[in-house]
């Protein structure tokens, strides 16, 4: 296909203007991918416009509704058909009907002709459509199979089912459950090994062992998971995922479950989401006031990337909850893209990321745009296409925010330039960056008030620390351990950050110094000095910073 053809069609349409292909093009010349998808990103035209104008170019029929069609069963792997977003849904004595939206799938055409012995005619739909259409297709797959399995595989199901709905087994589960709430653990994680199954209960980010579960009930134990949360009991092969909601001790809790197939069984682990009570601020997060102060400033502006960075369960999300928070009023509009959505923020749209049906981040972002929203919340930017996609957000005037995989705030945009967006777009649109890690805060009814050893005093230059953030108070403490912390020494969480707005000075020392450049040449205090300040000042142990950040 011809690019410039494709253009003068849609010009000659009066779809859109040779400004906007001019523009479009020069996006494709720099990031490469399709005039059409791209004017599609940009807003230029719609879905519609571009199949019609992709089938006047290929003069291939453009199908506008397929309620009456029902796609064909054919010897095709479902999967493949899946992959190749492909559906037969017509054959004659020579030729073989498919719907499509790629119709230069010239691979997949040619190998489905020699399976089938016939000419393929691709006929263009919606991609919305050409979804529902697979869907119903492998779902009438799975039905024929249940269908064709035998009567033993139907018996053993019953016969877990019993077994799982046994007293013992329920008030096993259910005990475990409560105890998780009374322990405020984050995680349940039920482990097959050898010849038992462990249950640990992940409290303050540190796993502890709680439970050991005999061999001969295991199974049951799984087999109750899976029927609580909604799970296929008769498939152990495959990962599977669930939800279960619960009251338990006068709290409403959202679980989020998760199955994997191990070598001695299948192993569980349920998140545990509070839904009630939930205090989305900055403040209640542990951030030091200086830190809470400029995220408001560069969060404050109305376009614009604002990215935190850190490993998974570093509080990403939450921080982000606390800036959308803040920002919420009737005035603007939200919408969120989270894989899945965790907690449930009133006055905010908030979609589920699919990846089962190919609702990605870069899919949920095109419809966003087009949702007329002021703020965005991104849960991940993990490829290219999220990436260029909300720089080109940024940059029509939305405030975006999200999130990156990186050890480090500085990081981030070197992980975005090894993704291929080019840097002056950075300068354009990254507006600020953040880091940040969770330490455990220590247990305020048993904590000890400690000195500072001279030695560690001056590795850490505590005092030129202290002289810049005079505001600090020092008081360090140390673990002790009592009953209310279950003799660990500690309570709860807090955070250590590390934050920067990515201003004209901050871009200049980047370009010229990219791979030594650090928080603290840049005149901001790094992750561990932001840790070191929380043991100063009597939030946490140092230990703990060190195991954290160090």
């Amino acid at each position: 296909m011809r690019h410039e053809l494709f253009g003068a069609l849609l010009i000659k349409q009066e779809y859109c203007s040779e400004e906007t292909i001019k523009r479009a093009l020069e996006v494709q010349r720099s990031y490469g991918g399709k005039i059409g998808t791209i004017l599609l990103n940009m807003g230029a035209i719609t879905e519609d416009q571009l199949l019609v104008t992709l089938a006047e170019q290929l003069q291939i029929p453009f199908l506008q509704s397929t309620e009456d069609i029902t796609p064909l069963h054919l010897p095709l792997d479902p999967r493949f058909l899946k992959e190749q977003q492909i559906v037969p849904f017509r054959q004659q004595d020579t030729t073989l009907d498919i719907l499509t939206t790629n119709p230069l799938n010239s691979t997949a055409f040619a190998l489905i002709e020699t399976v089938t012995g016939k000419n393929v005619v691709p006929h263009l739909v919606r991609e919305e459509q050409l979804k529902q259409l697979l869907m119903q297709m492998l779902s009438e797959e799975v039905i024929e199979a249940e269908r064709l399995g035998d009567i033993e595989a139907e018996e053993e199901i019953d016969k877990l089912k019993e077994l799982a709905s046994e007293a013992p087994v329920i008030k096993l589960v259910n005990a475990l459950f409560t105890k998780a709430v009374d322990a405020n653990a984050s995680d349940i994680h039920f482990e097959s090994l050898r010849n038992l199954m462990k249950v640990r209960f992940r409290i303050d980010g540190i796993l502890h062992t709680v439970e050991i579960i005999s061999p001969n009930i295991r199974l049951a134990v799984i087999t109750r998971l899976k029927l609580v949360s909604g799970m296929n009991i008769a498939e152990h092969r495959i990962p599977q995922d669930g939800r279960i909601s619960l009251r338990i001790a006068g709290k409403e809790l959202d679980i989020r479950a998760s199955s994997v197939p191990t070598q001695f069984g299948e192993s569980f682990v349920l998140r545990l989401l509070g839904k009630e009570n939930i205090d989305y601020s900055l403040g209640s997060l542990g951030l030091f006031q200086d830190h809470i102060d400029l995220i408001h400033e560069i969060t404050a502006r109305t376009n614009g990337i604002f990215l935190t960075t850190g490993p998974t369960g570093s509080g990403k999300t939450t921080t982000l909850y606390a800036i959308l928070s803040r920002l919420n009023s009737d005035k603007v509009k939200i919408i969120t893209a989270e894989n899945p959505v965790e907690y449930e923020l009133k006055g905010v749209s908030q979609i589920n990321i699919r990846a089962d049906i190919d609702y990605t981040f870069a899919n949920a972002l095109r419809s966003i745009l087009r949702q007329d929203p002021d703020i965005i919340m991104v849960g991940e930017i993990r490829d290219q296409e999220t990436a260029e996609i909300a720089v080109q957000a940024s940059l029509t005037g939305h405030l975006v925010v999200s999130t990156l995989h990186t050890n480090n705030a500085l990081s981030s945009i070197t992980r975005l330039l090894d993704m291929g967006v080019e840097f002056f777009l950075l300068k354009s649109t990254i507006i600020g960056v953040m880091a940040q890690r969770l330490v455990r805060r220590l247990c305020p009814q048993c904590a000890q008030p400690t000195a500072i050893p001279p030695d560690l005093e001056k590795a850490y230059g505590i005092a030129a620390l202290l002289h810049q953030h005079p505001w600090v108070v020092p008081q360090p403490r140390q673990a002790v351990g009592c009953p209310a912390c279950n003799n660990t020494g500690y309570r709860g969480r807090t955070v250590i950050a590390e934050v920067a707005p990515f201003d004209r000075s901050v871009q200049e020392h980047f370009e010229l110094d990219r791979s030594f450049c650090s928080m603290e040449q840049l005149g901001y205090r790094s992750l561990l000095q932001d840790g070191i300040l929380k043991w100063v000042a009597g939030h946490t142990s140092l230990e703990e910073v060190i195991r954290v950040a160090g």
